[in-house]
């Protein structure tokens, strides 16, 4: 079951990002958070490292949970590139969830394949949608789906034609695939 959802941003932008938005709209009346990392609220550029990325989502989830009266295994994590994978990374360190959701999963640098960040993906296991445009410069959808059948729960993969990192134009893709695959958890 699930009651709640948090949404996580992207390296370079913030909560108000357009496709969280879209989301959180959809997703209505489900009570939806778009939170912002440290960095951001205190005005900095560079995203902080990992912990405390995955320190703030832990934080940010029980926040929510209290709020909305749920255990942490009925709430959706997810978000874009950075935020997604940060997501991940908290639920492989064992934070509970009904699911993740990933929207440009950012498998590896751009050019660098070799630099994979996939290490913490065998210790998933719960549902996962990763949502990604077929010219992501992060990961092709043969890299992604190698790479994601480590994941112990079940995967879905949705593709948006044409699509690079940002999925320009795709929000409605977006939001249709994330609301359909919630409606089956």
């Amino acid at each position: 079951m699930v009651n709640a959802v948090l949404l996580t941003h992207g390296a370079g932008s913030d909560r108000d990002h357009h496709t969280l938005l879209a989301l959180a709209d959809a997703l209505a009346p489900t009570p939806v958070e778009r939170i912002d990392f440290p960095y951001r609220r205190e005005g900095r550029k560079a995203p902080d490292r990992a912990p405390k990325l995955v320190s703030c989502i832990s934080d940010e989830a029980a926040a929510l949970a209290e709020r909305v009266g749920c255990d942490l295994d009925e709430i959706v994590y997810g978000g874009r590139s950075l935020g997604g994978r940060m997501c991940s990374l908290a639920v492989a360190e064992g934070l509970p969830a009904a699911g993740l959701v990933l929207i440009s999963y950012p498998l590896h640098p751009p050019g660098k394949p070799d630099k994979m960040r996939v290490d913490h993906l065998p210790d998933i296991d719960v549902p996962c949608l990763f949502v990604s445009g077929d010219r992501d410069p992060f990961g092709t959808p043969a890299e992604l789906e190698l790479a994601t059948a480590a994941v112990r729960g079940p995967v879905t993969h949705v593709w948006v034609e044409g699509g690079r990192h940002d999925i320009k134009g795709g929000d409605q893709q977006i939001v249709d695939a994330v609301v359909s695959w919630m409606a089956g958890l």
